[in-house]
């Protein structure tokens, strides 16, 4: 599909008159293009002739002429002008903007087909069966859901991947807690659940360095005997642990019944809060880990003969040629571990899902993993230069304190509590607002708010940085929030009530652009294409957040200074109609994409 984004057809055109200009340059130079801040400017703006002329020691104003003279532009700019030391400005002519603006008006908001559609698993969410999703797992889920949305949009085959925490001991000691206490796990309670893991946990602790201070202080007998005690008490829950997943593995009947009780009141919970979040997660795209225990052993022995692994000090390795560490893929005492786990995962996901881009949507804090997983399965041959490893490393969310978003008392915060409460803050503000709502309409208006706010305060955030949590700033309608964007939306929709008709009863009409505002919101519009292509190149969903909040403001300026019910004409009123309903599209468009959830009053 041909581009109808101005920026780029002028990025290529500007490129192939300063190669016709100057055919000598060793190195292609940079159109160096940008939207002008002021009008009087033109529409775009071009800094080449700078840089170029310090190469060429020639004026910048000269060098700026020999671009023009080469410049091909006629069809859709006026003649382009040097402003200041060498500037190049561009004007878009008006007909040339409302036809590609026309273009951008059909069944696929002007976005490009991928021309080699790939098959691709995105690794999100990865939660543990027997705890409560908290807070660290947002980003990680709406961060892979939204690239999700946009790879799917372009035509990619896009298998969501949810990579369960269940299997191994940690799960067992869960599971043989709650069967001591005679758990009823026919009506088993999440709560339940992770009380007995926040138990299991804490019992399964031993205090060997306490025992160490006893001894080495010489605390006396009784403190002695409590600390043995203790550690003896852990290691015996270890033990329990170690039978249950001996009789899990085996099989036994009862215990396996009741480990999928443990999953299924886990991933109930889960589902709720993705039906939540708007993220198109549910149990067809778990993945646990207890997928791949058949597997491990295989692997291992597979690689080993191979000769792709080696034993040093009793233990698996895979030696690495760029990563210094070598990657560990089973312990000394013939256990497996997460990063056996996860290369056989790969090895899955490639000749099974027959995948050829794996994205893992992981905190930043687990690079080196990543660095060592990517190199071992290149380096045991389990893909190979065709397949495209990716780990997008998120920032964490921190509190005002500059230190990980905690409760006072240091615990992590439950997701569906912060949840909860947003919305309770965005009831208060809806309210503040627009008190004449009734309750069933204030509670809609003030879900979608809370949670849009949440997510658009996340996604917005360069993925790889860390960001400060506030709900004042998050829930706030001016500036670049969830809730100023959603309010755009529902403005547009109110105009079309109180026309009377629908917005896709515009799409007929004829655009005008006749003032510098609707010029303005038409060369935001334009911007949709390229930034959800680059949403999918560089996977950052903030390229996708920044157009649309381009998108906003360039419509509050239009909304404030072109009339639209009250236009001076009718003609001028249908074509400032269309112009509100193809921005509505784009905002929903990018909404859906996002997933922040529409409404139509607020």
């Amino acid at each position: 599909m041909q581009t109808i984004d101005p920026l780029s057809i002028l990025h290529q055109r500007v490129s192939e008159a300063i190669t016709a200009a100057f055919p000598h340059l060793q190195e292609p130079a940079q159109p160096l293009l940008a939207l002008s801040r002021n009008p009087k400017f033109g529409d775009y703006q071009s800094n080449a002739a700078m840089p170029l002329a310090k190469k060429l020691h020639q004026p910048p104003r000269e060098v700026a002429q020999q671009i023009i003279e080469k410049l091909d532009v006629a069809d859709f700019s006026h003649p382009p002008q040097i402003a200041g030391p060498g500037f190049i400005n561009f004007t878009l002519r008006t007909d040339a903007l409302a036809d590609l603006l026309l273009r951008l008006d059909c069944d696929s908001l002007g976005l490009p087909r991928a021309g080699q559609p790939q098959r691709v698993v995105v690794d999100l969410s990865s939660v543990n069966v027997a705890k409560q999703m908290h807070v660290g797992h947002i980003r990680s889920t709406i961060i892979g859901d939204s690239l999700s949305n946009v790879l799917e949009r372009l035509g990619h085959t896009v298998i969501r991947q949810n990579h369960l925490g269940d299997w191994g001991v940690p799960i067992c000691m869960t599971l043989s807690t709650l069967m001591e206490q005679g758990a009823d796990f026919d009506n088993l309670t999440m709560d339940q659940l992770s009380n007995a893991y926040r138990q299991a946990t804490a019992d399964g602790k031993p205090d060997r360095a306490g025992l160490a201070a006893v001894e080495k202080y010489d605390l006396g007998p009784k403190a002695e005997a409590e600390l043995q005690a203790q550690v003896q008490g852990a290691e015996e829950v270890i033990a329990k642990a170690k039978e249950t997943l001996l009789r899990l593995q085996s099989g036994d009947e009862v215990v396996v019944r009741h480990w999928h009780k443990l999953i299924d009141v886990t991933m109930d919970e889960c589902e709720r809060i993705y039906r939540r979040l708007h993220v198109n997660l549910t149990r067809e795209h778990d993945a646990g880990e207890s997928m791949y225990r058949d597997r491990l052993a295989p692997l291992v022995d597979r690689l080993l003969k191979e000769g792709k692994a080696e034993i040093s000090q009793g233990a698996v390795i895979v030696p690495l040629d760029d990563v210094e560490q070598p990657f560990l893929i089973r312990k000394s005492d013939g256990g497996f571990l997460y990063a056996t786990t996860d290369l056989a995962a790969i090895e899955y996901r490639v000749k099974d899902l027959q995948a050829t881009r794996l994205i893992y949507v992981v905190d930043a804090r687990q690079r080196l993993h990543f660095q060592q997983l990517f190199a071992a399965a290149r380096k045991t041959g389990i893909i190979d230069d065709s397949i495209e490893t990716v780990h997008v490393a998120f920032g964490s969310i921190l509190g005002p304190d500059g230190k990980p978003l905690k409760t006072r008392s240091g615990e992590n915060i439950k997701l569906a509590d912060l949840l909860d409460e947003a919305v309770q803050r965005a009831a208060r503000v809806v309210s503040e607002k627009n008190p004449d709502l009734d309750e069933q309409e204030k509670q809609k208006v003030a879900e979608a708010v809370g949670i849009g706010a949440i997510k658009y305060a996340d996604l917005s955030q360069d993925v790889a940085r860390d960001y400060t949590f506030t709900f004042e700033r998050m829930l706030a309608f001016e500036g670049d929030t969830g809730p100023y964007l959603l309010n755009a939306y529902v403005r547009i929709r109110s105009i079309f009530r109180k026309a009377g008709i629908e917005p896709d009863a515009a799409t007929t009409y004829p655009l005008l652009l006749r003032e510098p505002q609707e010029r303005a919101l038409a060369l935001a519009m334009l911007r949709y294409p390229a930034a959800v292509q680059s949403v999918a190149d560089k996977l950052e969903p903030h390229h996708l957040c920044q157009f649309v909040y381009n998108l906003a403001t360039a419509y509050a300026s239009f909304y404030e200074h072109c009339p639209v019910l009250r236009a001076e004409d009718d003609e001028t009123r249908r074509s400032r109609l269309r112009l509100c309903a193809l921005t509505a599209r784009l905002l929903a468009d990018t909404f859906s994409l996002l997933g922040i959830p529409l409404i139509e009053r607020m």
